[in-house]
């Protein structure tokens, strides 16, 4: 009989390579209960990976543009896109169905690819980041202020939960990443086997500079020591442990920012047009049960607590345990499985304890926490358990205070808006919530009352239900977290996720300087005017400050008449002398604001082919001043800031377009957006 192999036990990438320890603690296979692997930080020095991070991975990474940074993620999401199916093999022995595993797997890769094109979209193909308007400081425009965001010097450490072990080292990693800072990813040990697997497959991708990327499988140890002021904490899990962490001497001493995503009592609200019969009816409980089955319940956004209008309590009971009654639970390699194991036979038990506390205020409708029957599988050895659907006194608190982290909730009846508003904030802060009414005077009412004590709310009809992505599904576009027992932190949001790792800084300086500093011109710095015009220069010859000024053009009467006849724009102001003498801000017939924005392109443009490609839109546009009949326009056009397309021939050049008139008074300000292309 040939020997049984000692099960391996898990790396981790720390300092350039892969660290293994001897032994460690045993991880098993939520379905067959047999031993996966074992896990354990044992010989890690902490303080070691924290520099490596810091030394070795953030340079290499601040060196890169936004833009290159974004290319990476791209790079990255296409490359685990290609091994999916591996990471589904894996994942499916964490209890996972195939659908699920999709969940996980595949929205991590889409958070990478949002923010890879987010990245290229909204942020400059720079190092720095220039946030917000220029801010005046003196009257004479010489003392002048800018927000910018420069990336921090030190390493994201990232604590995940057990429960998407793809998706959520990702969704942190993503914007870490793009805002130039090195993640030291830390899974959850019951699932971590499968982010093992991820990191293998973003190890050997050879795309991420060294140090950039780092997984520690196991416990974190003395790292928590090592924190400096320039390193950052995400933490996902137990509002205890976010308790815990976020009063660690390390966090405390050198005020590390820490974010948490943490317990949360999420709710999803019946609006009392929905009876039954109707699409929000139907809305409501297919949402519910997804919610409650979809992970086998284990996701920080699933329903825990659904209101509906008490005098339909009953019936929306039955509605859902008739769906539930129709999900299959077993292996989910098991044809026609529709929901798999919890991650772990103490995982498991803990639900149980739960559910035993919120069925001390309430009763079981659908359900049976001690039995439930499984396909193809052993449901003692699997951590299997049946959906359980509890009907709940709201006026309890248990069922605002108790999170039962698996197929479980709490369906809670209410009389009218106020009381469900009560009845909500009682959750103490929950991630998200949604609303499913046909009713928009109750969709704003709730939204408006819940908002305070949630990160995310979805408003569910049946015109948004076909393309909504549901209750429980987190977009990198948007923010995930909330407020209170949800932890109090924010991830994602987009470029809001991004600027979380950089630091905000106001720098204060004369226009000169600041353009200097900012590589943005700023209203009041020098122009440069040459015999070229700016227009017939490749993007590569293009100087901030590179201007040109034309003009003077008279307005006439007969150009206003003459545009009002030819647009159709026969505005009063323009047209009716009476009517305009009347106007408190007029006084007389003026000029139309596009008729003036018109004049001005026809004084700046170069009208022969050459390197301006295309004008693509007009940001920041104000009429300032009224042009009158007589006055003479003259606009000053300056190269305000540069934007190279790594992939592309051609970049976008912003120009600053300042239209006077003859007395010198600004009569319109706005951005010119054109592409340009390159040598």
């Amino acid at each position: 009989m040939a020997p049984v192999l000692p099960t391996p036990v898990l790396g981790s990438y720390v300092g350039g390579g892969w660290h293994s320890p001897a032994d460690g603690r045993p991880l098993h296979d939520a379905v067959t209960g047999e031993e996966v692997a074992r896990i354990s930080s044992d010989g890690i020095d902490m303080g070691a990976v924290l520099d490596h991070g810091r030394r070795v991975g953030g340079p290499a990474l601040r060196a890169l543009t936004f833009h290159q940074r974004a290319g990476l993620l791209k790079a990255l999401a296409g490359h685990l896109r290609e091994h999916r199916e591996e990471l589904y093999a894996v994942s499916a022995r964490t209890g996972a169905t195939l659908a699920d595993s999709k969940f996980d797997v595949d929205g991590g890769i889409g958070v990478l690819a949002v923010y890879a094109s987010k990245g290229r979209r909204e942020l400059p193909n720079d190092t720095l980041y220039v946030e917000g308007d220029v801010e005046p400081l003196s009257r004479g425009g010489t003392f002048v202020a800018q927000h910018v965001a420069t990336s921090l010097r030190g390493v994201a450490v990232q604590v995940n939960a057990f429960n998407f072990p793809v998706w959520g080292p990702l969704e942190k990693f993503a914007p870490a990443f793009l805002a130039g800072v090195p993640s030291v990813v830390k899974p959850a040990s019951p699932t971590a086997f499968l982010t093992a697997a991820l990191a293998e497959l973003v190890v050997s991708s050879g795309l991420l500079p060294e140090g950039t990327f780092q997984l520690v499988a196991g416990g974190v140890g003395d790292m928590f020591d090592h924190l400096t002021g320039q390193d950052l904490v995400s933490f996902t899990g137990s509002a205890s442990t976010a308790a815990t962490l976020r009063t660690h001497p390390g966090i405390v001493r050198n005020s590390v920012r820490f974010s948490a995503e943490a317990d949360s009592l999420n709710l999803s609200v019946l609006g009392p047009d929905a009876v039954p019969g109707t699409p929000e009816f139907d809305l409501f409980v297919t949402q519910l049960v997804s919610e409650m089955t979809v992970k086998a319940g284990q996701k920080c956004t699933a329903i825990r607590r659904a209101f509906v209008p008490a005098a339909r309590l009953d019936a929306v009971a039955e509605a859902v345990g008739a769906k539930l009654a129709r999900t299959v639970i077993g292996n989910p390699a098991a044809e026609g499985v529709r929901m798999g194991a919890l991650a772990s036979l103490e995982q498991r038990e803990e639900v149980r304890r739960s559910i035993k506390a919120l069925r001390d205020a309430g009763r079981i409708v659908f359900g049976d926490p001690d039995q439930v029957d499984v396909r193809e599988a052993d449901a003692e050895r699997g951590a299997f358990l049946s959906p359980v659907l509890i009907v709940g006194d709201p006026e309890r608190a248990e069922p605002h205070e108790v999170e039962a982290f698996g197929p479980v909730s709490t369906l809670m009846p209410y009389e009218n808006t106020d009381q469900l508003l009560d009845y909500a904030a009682r959750g103490q802060g929950s991630l998200a919530g949604s609303v499913v009414t046909g009713d928009p005077a109750f969709a704003r009412d709730v939204v408006l009352g819940a908002a305070p004590w949630h990160g995310r709310l979805l408003v569910l009809t049946q015109a948004d239900a076909k393309e909504s992505t549901g209750h429980g599904s987190p977009m990198p576009q948007l923010v995930h977290g909330g407020p209170g027992r949800a932890g109090g932190g924010e991830e994602m949001g987009g470029i809001r996720g991004v600027l979380h790792h950089m630091q905000r800084t106001a720098v204060q300086a004369d226009p000169d300087m600041l353009t200097a500093i900012t590589g943005r011109w700023v209203a009041g710095a020098r122009r440069h005017v040459t015999d070229v015009h700016p227009f017939r220069k490749h993007l590569e010859e293009l100087s901030i400050g590179d201007t040109v000024v034309a003009g003077p053009r008279t307005v006439s009467q007969a150009d206003v008449e003459h545009f009002a006849e030819f647009t159709g724009d026969t505005f009063y102001a323009h047209m009716d002398a009476e009517a305009a003498a009347a106007n408190p801000l007029f006084g007389e017939r003026v000029a139309h604001g596009y008729l003036v924005v018109s004049l001005a392109a026809g004084l700046f443009v170069d009208p022969a082919p050459g390197p301006v490609l295309a004008n693509f839109g007009v940001d920041h546009l104000r009429f300032l001043t009224p042009v009158r009949f007589g006055d003479a326009l003259t606009v000053a056009l300056t190269c305000k800031q540069v934007t190279p397309r790594d992939s592309a021939a051609y970049g976008e050049v912003r120009w600053d377009a300042d239209v006077t008139r003859h007395d010198g008074e600004s009569v319109a300000r706005y951005d010119v957006l054109t592409l340009v292309a390159k040598r």
